[in-house]
């Protein structure tokens, strides 16, 4: 069998769908358990899971320092995924990748730009429209700020996040996840739709991180058959 290597963004260990499918209630004990799934696929099935360093590496310490995972979780980070820094320098990625991107990430900021165009006359008009029904300049400043101003800049930054953060790369963490895999000629595992887009413009494979546990399960449960089923063993 080949031996498969994935490259891990923070999202693998942390994904709520995933740790769902597994039965656990907690982020901890989420991670626990994936952990020790790739501990098992290592060291039964010779499987690699490498996260860049120090990028996502130090994110997902910081990720568990900061939720409360105890010591054990901290150190099968470190035992069990393979810490490597991504060649920058030397691996190619064709220039129309980036062409794109360019040109993606200016639709984007248009896209965002329209939206607060949009959400800035919406509430010009509805406090010009207020404007006779309140009693003094007081009420006036409060009806705006509490009945129109707030929802608006509520919908608008869900509006600008989706706009400007949906489907790109936004991160130097979810670059060197790309770029690993690309180095490694391995799949990528996350939650990122912007890390899907990307490897595929770049030819990497990619795994959904609330699909990896059960990946990691189906090798697993076939390597133990094939070892009852040997002819060794009968």
């Amino acid at each position: 069998m080949l031996r498969q290597r994935f490259v891990l963004d923070t999202t693998a260990l942390t994904d709520l769908h995933a740790r769902e499918k597994l039965g656990m209630d907690g982020l901890c004990e989420g991670m626990r358990e994936v952990l020790d799934l790739i501990a098992s696929a290592r060291l039964n099935l010779g499987i690699s899971c490498y996260v860049p360093f120090p990028s996502v590496y130090k994110e997902l310490h910081e990720f568990a320092q900061n939720n409360g995972c105890d010591s054990e979780v901290i150190a099968k980070i470190d035992t069990w995924l393979v810490k490597k820094a991504p060649d920058r320098y030397n691996v190619q990625i064709p220039s129309k990748i980036f062409h794109e991107y360019v040109s993606h990430m200016r639709e984007r900021i248009n896209k965002g730009m329209v939206i607060a165009e949009e959400t800035i006359w919406d509430a010009s008009t509805e406090c010009l429209l207020m404007n006779t029904k309140a009693e003094n300049k007081k009420d006036i400043g409060f009806e705006i700020e509490k009945g129109i101003i707030g929802p608006h800049i509520g919908k608008f930054r869900n509006k600008y996040r989706s706009a400007l953060r949906y489907g790109i790369l936004d991160s130097a963490p979810d670059i060197d996840v790309l770029i690993l895999g690309k180095e490694l000629d391995a799949a990528v595992v996350a939650s990122d739709f912007g890390i899907q887009k990307w490897a595929e413009e770049l030819g990497v494979r990619f795994v959904p991180a609330h699909t990896f546990p059960m990946i990691l399960q189906e090798y697993l449960k076939h390597s133990e058959s094939a070892v009852i089923s040997s002819p060794e063993n009968e």
